[in-house]
């Protein structure tokens, strides 16, 4: 019999995170619900890493099991559903605000110079606005 999928390895707190988060595809998944306003299955397949339809589906059912996003009835199109974060993945964001960050300052590539800025002048505010906007977009 296959192990139970939210049984714990350990009680280390990063062992723990690393239990939802320690896969290629779910942060990325999050990224894209909650910073780039992406609510649709269509949607979130669009991304530019370009996620196969088996990983997404099974990434958004964890997320849901988790209670990190829920599912609804897409309101324009019943025979679908949205996707949308919930608080306690709302409360993901400064973390996900850091990693943005470490990968602008270490990656090869000139991009988010602009958020760079923004976040060492406004670290608080930045947060605070991202997590707001994540809220009024789902919802919350």
């Amino acid at each position: 019999m296959p192990p139970d999928p939210e049984t714990r390895r350990s009680d280390c707190p990063i062992s723990f995170a690393l239990e939802i988060f320690g896969d290629r595809w779910t942060l990325i998944v999050l990224r894209d619900l909650m910073l780039r306003s992406r609510q649709r299955y269509r949607e979130l397949l669009e991304g530019d890493e370009g996620i196969a339809t088996n990983v997404l589906a099974e990434r958004l059912k964890r997320l849901e099991r988790r209670k990190l996003i829920t599912r609804k009835r897409d309101p324009a199109d019943a025979r679908q559903f949205i996707y949308l974060p919930t608080e306690l993945a709302v409360s993901l964001v400064p973390m996900l605000v850091e990693m943005i960050v470490w990968g602008i300052r270490t990656g090869d590539k000139e991009v988010g110079s602009e958020f760079l800025a923004r976040f060492e002048t406004e670290r608080d505010t930045l947060i605070a606005e991202l997590q707001a906007k994540v809220r009024k977009d789902a919802d919350l």
